[in-house]
């Protein structure tokens, strides 16, 4: 996959994260679609938005 999938995840978790299981199921499909080293990425940026905004991670 190239960069702009990567952000549109972003985008798109940015959007549901007003459902915790919805932000979830919406970031394990966006895994199943990058790359290895994009879904490493998408894992560090969900971690920082989790964070700040106090939701606790899996």
């Amino acid at each position: 996959m190239n960069q702009s999938m990567l952000n549109y995840g972003k985008i798109v978790l940015e959007k549901v994260s007003f459902s915790k299981q919805l932000f979830w199921k919406e970031y394990r499909k966006f895994r199943l679609l990058l790359s290895e080293n994009e879904g490493a990425q998408l894992r560090g940026w969900a971690r920082q938005f989790l964070q700040s905004r106090d939701i606790i991670m899996k």
